[in-house]
């Protein structure tokens, strides 16, 4: 069977263990989108973590939120919020799914990711704010 070009250039997959360890960047990524659905964080400062059907729905979930505030009147404001754990497993060789579970205020909240290891770093392929 011979590769194609195509093939060769498009990401290619990276296992587990040849990655470093998911946890720091799933609390990264946590407070980086609540910023972002708060309005005090630009949403293409998390581009690059991002693959881009997963961040074509943030930036459609920001500019909701934004509508939202400005018709509330609110301004942005930092999100106070609290991580109490982060849960995750591996179902495949070069994907991780974790549950962030997010104490702010008003409410606890879960953050479900998806990060899929390409090309030598994590990737998150799906990410939703419940």
């Amino acid at each position: 069977m011979t590769t194609t070009l195509s093939e060769y250039f498009a990401p290619q997959p990276t296992s587990v263990q040849e990655l470093p360890d998911p946890v720091p960047l799933l609390r990264s990524l946590t407070q980086g989108v609540l910023e972002v659905l708060a309005g005090v964080r630009e949403v293409d400062q998390l581009a690059r973590w991002f693959s881009e059907e997963a961040f074509r729905a943030l930036v459609t979930r920001a500019n909701l939120s934004a509508r939202a505030r400005s018709a509330r009147g609110q301004t942005p404001a930092r999100p106070a919020f609290q991580i109490l754990s982060i849960h995750h497993s591996s179902p495949a060789d070069n994907v991780v799914e974790a549950a962030v579970v997010v104490a702010g205020p008003g409410r606890t909240r879960a953050v479900a990711v998806r990060l899929e290891g390409l090309d030598g770093r994590w990737r998150a392929g799906s990410l939703a704010v419940l």
